[in-house]
């Protein structure tokens, strides 16, 4: 299916499901979106597609001097093969790639975005990329704007990207490609450096989704204390999805373009004295995960409780989950803390959710259970 046909298909539900509710809605089709990181071991037609409407092929990143792509013999038909594959298994799938991502760091984006013969030189190569290799949109993950300058560029970014996007498809007659943004969990408070906030205005008008990172509130940068990582609530702070999502609404972004993030993964801590457990009590140093950083997937945090036969605790004050074993504690989302943040998000009146990412799933059941529990 086309993305004019896509397009189409959406309006039509939309107003059908509207007039027979005769009701008004800030969002109809739910978003139910998953990032693909490009070095996972996940083959494209292993993927239940019917979990998805967005899945996001992560990362692809401009050459450092000229700021335009460049896809080598290896990479191309791995692209072609991307989303060749997920088109053939669901037409109706939207497919975008993601430029950046948290590895890739401020420095690039940055330059890139500070003068206009720059962002032409990015914006144009990203348009001939995606059409290219049948991509429906592009993602911008820059982490983060660092000061009020950079926010202010990244306003400008997106002006002429939009403006690019429309003239393109103006001249093509093809649909425009979708345009989208991960960004900080909060719209205006920044945990460390200068202050700053997004341009609102701008990420509003020119972005169609904007993918709200709900996640690493606490993690190895602060060894000494156990945090739940992608906590619904905090009671003590503002480190929360709760607070995140309503910065954002707060500053003005419409609710029809907000997705709320989840993790397939969680954060592990050694503790203090393993008789103590819980969240927010003392810990000496990270615990088990990837390359030293107490990062397990959701799945690896299934095999760990299997293997240790770890207490399970659901902690209600954040709505997240934590599992110990000896002096070791994990914390993460389930399929209970899932279907709690779903309830809020639902009636806080956001569009959807997006996973990162889908090599952390445990055969699915996140997923599953997400899709399930979030339909008009």
């Amino acid at each position: 299916m086309a993305a004019a046909q896509k397009s189409s298909a959406v309006a039509c539900m939309c107003a059908a499901l509207l007039m027979s509710l005769s009701v008004s809605a800030p969002s109809c089709i739910p978003i139910k979106g998953v990032y693909y990181p490009s070095w996972s071991n996940v083959d494209p037609s292993s993927i239940q597609t019917n979990l998805y409407t967005h899945i996001y092929y992560a990362f692809l990143t401009p050459h450092i001097a000229t700021f335009q792509f460049q896809i080598d013999q290896t990479q191309a038909p791995l692209l072609l093969n991307f989303t060749s594959t997920l088109h053939a298994t669901n037409p109706a799938l939207i497919t975008l790639f993601s430029v950046g991502g948290a590895a890739e760091g401020t420095s690039l984006f940055s330059r890139l975005a500070s003068t206009s013969s720059s962002r032409a030189a990015f914006i144009h190569s990203t348009i001939q990329v995606a059409r290219k290799f049948g991509f429906d949109g592009v993602d911008l993950d820059w982490e983060f704007p660092q000061n009020p300058t950079e926010m202010e560029n990244f306003g400008y970014l997106l002006d002429e990207w939009r403006a690019q996007v429309q003239k393109e498809a103006a001249a093509t007659g093809q649909p425009p490609l979708l345009l989208t943004a991960a960004v900080y969990y909060s719209a205006d408070t920044f945990l460390t450096g200068v202050p700053r906030a997004y341009p609102a205005a701008s990420v509003s008008r020119n972005l169609d989704l904007i993918n709200v990172m709900n996640y690493d509130y606490h993690g190895a940068w602060n060894k000494s204390i156990t945090g739940a990582q992608a906590a619904l609530f905090d009671p003590n702070s503002n480190l929360s999805t709760s607070y995140g999502l309503r910065s954002w609404i707060r500053v003005g972004v419409p609710r029809s373009k907000l997705i709320m993030g989840l993790p397939l993964y969680g954060r592990t801590w050694q503790l203090k004295d393993r008789r103590v457990h819980g969240v927010g009590v003392a810990a000496v140093d990270v615990g088990p995960g990837w390359n030293g950083t107490g990062v397990l997937t959701y799945a690896e945090v299934v095999e760990f409780n299997k293997a240790n036969k770890a207490k399970v605790v659901y902690d209600m004050a954040t709505v997240s989950v934590y599992s110990v074993a000896g002096d070791y504690w994990v914390g993460y989302d389930d399929k209970r803390t899932v279907a709690a943040k779903i309830a809020y998000a639902t009636t806080l009146g956001v569009r959807g959710y997006f996973f990162w990412a889908i090599n952390g799933d445990y055969k699915s059941t996140i997923s599953k259970t997400a899709s399930k529990l979030w339909h008009l």
